[in-house]
């Protein structure tokens, strides 16, 4: 009897529609847009702070993340140890959050301690004051990490793709040097500050049990604050990649090649978005992609593998990643390839698109599992000017997509010749 149902499969039943719960908006006093999420049974808030204040409007390297990392530094009225410490002790999580675009803070708190973090919101985000020793004690060991990581084989192929994908100049491709951790000085990054994170460039995203005079609270400590409207426009540069596609790094001793192959792309502002996430899925993008069965079940060449394809701003990219015994590089690479023109050229069989509709589906339905999970989904799309639509054009996009669409994404968006093949590892000639 027991083997008999350890033999037998459970039951599959297949998301036949996914709900896309609607997000409250509305304005505080000063203009500054507010995102309400108001679900869940505990009492428990997350308030996140944008400001598009990320890498992409820095004059200086470091500079946007130095300014964002400093925040609870010390301000106006709290010490640094004053600060952090009124912080654990009301019980809240604070996650400050450099991006590429982006830059802010998360904070997670008792809905019944929601006056106390916002008034401490407000000193760290508007009253900062960006003590010296706490920078050079910051910017040595940001220094120290960055020392460490650049001597990974990982981080140098993912650096190095972003630079040669994007070129050196663009802020999606310029790369960090020591001397840069000796350029940042508090008077920098208060210049910084106050061009950046100003009402007029913030926008918050509330979710959780919503504590009944939030919106009064908010008005309170944020809609007061007098803003200063000013045009930011995104910057409008070009990207320049590099002529060469492929680009070795030797890195002696180096037991692993690190892999990056791929190079810039649409992101969710296009209409194919959706379609590349599902083809992304069929090639890398979940345990059974086709690139895993390839390259560790049947060759065994490999631990893992996978492919990504990410929105940025100023455009996508798309990467697909592994680590391989220099050995075995140069076949990785090739069956690499052959699995992209098999998409390009082979219709996905029904079994297969059927489990990537499922695989996907249910991954969506987690997205939206809970207050906090609803709130990061809808700033994933906020971001590029979007709403929770995009979500619904996503699912029906996975339910309706045929294998002919897909062989036409592939052929579009995965030419081989402009894919860039970064690898770091010992001497290809001296592999055996």
């Amino acid at each position: 009897m027991m083997n008999s149902l350890q033999r037998k499969q459970p039951p599959v039943f297949p998301v036949e529609r996914v709900i896309i719960p609607e997000v409250q908006s509305l304005n505080l006093k000063n203009g500054v847009p507010v995102y309400l999420i108001n679900a869940g049974t505990e009492d428990i808030m997350r308030l996140e702070i944008i400001f598009r204040a990320g890498q992409v409007r820095e004059r200086l390297p470091l500079l946007s993340s130095t300014t964002n990392m400093m925040l609870s530094e010390g301000s106006q009225n709290y010490t640094s140890e004053e600060m952090n410490r009124l912080i654990d002790y009301y019980g809240t999580f604070l996650n400050l959050s450099p991006e590429k675009d982006l830059a802010g803070a998360v904070l997670f708190f008792l809905s019944k301690h929601i006056e106390k973090v916002l008034e401490l919101t407000r000193e760290l985000i508007f009253r900062p004051l960006f003590p010296e020793p706490e920078l050079n004690a910051l910017m040595k060991k940001r220094l120290r990490w960055f020392l460490v990581n650049k001597e990974k084989a990982s981080n140098q192929a993912i650096d190095k793709f972003f630079e040669s994908s994007f070129g050196k100049l663009h802020p999606y491709g310029r790369q960090l040097t020591e001397k840069d951790f000796e350029s940042m000085n508090p008077s920098i990054i208060r210049e910084f500050h106050s061009e950046y994170y100003t009402p007029d460039n913030m926008t918050l995203i509330i979710s959780g049990k919503i504590h009944p005079r939030t919106t009064e609270l908010l008005n309170h400590y944020f809609g007061e604050i007098a803003s200063v409207k000013k045009q930011k426009k995104d910057p409008e540069i070009k990207i320049r990649g590099k002529a060469s596609k492929e680009i070795h790094i030797v890195k002696d001793g180096a037991v692993q090649t690190a892999v990056r192959i791929g190079s810039p792309t649409i992101n969710k502002r296009n209409p194919d978005y959706p379609g590349l996430k599902i083809l992304n899925t069929i090639l890398g993008g979940y345990f059974g992609w086709r690139l895993m069965k390839n390259l560790r079940e049947e060759k065994g060449f490999t631990y893992g593998i996978g492919s990504a394809v990410s929105s940025l701003n100023l455009s996508g990219y798309k990467v697909i990643s592994t680590e391989v015994s220099p050995k075995n590089c140069s076949q990785t690479i090739d069956e690499i390839f052959n699995e992209i023109r098999l998409l390009q050229n082979v219709p996905v069989s029904a079994d297969e698109l059927a489990v990537v509709r499922n695989y996907m589906s249910g991954e969506m339905v987690r997205m939206f599992d809970g207050p906090f999970a609803i709130a990061e989904s809808f700033r994933a799309v906020w971001e590029f000017g979007l709403d929770n639509s995009y979500y619904q054009k996503l699912s029906e996009k996975i339910l309706k997509i045929d294998p002919d669409e897909i062989i036409e994404l592939a052929r579009t968006y995965y030419n081989i010749d402009e894919l860039y093949q970064v690898t770091v590892g010992p001497n290809e000639k001296e592999v055996s």
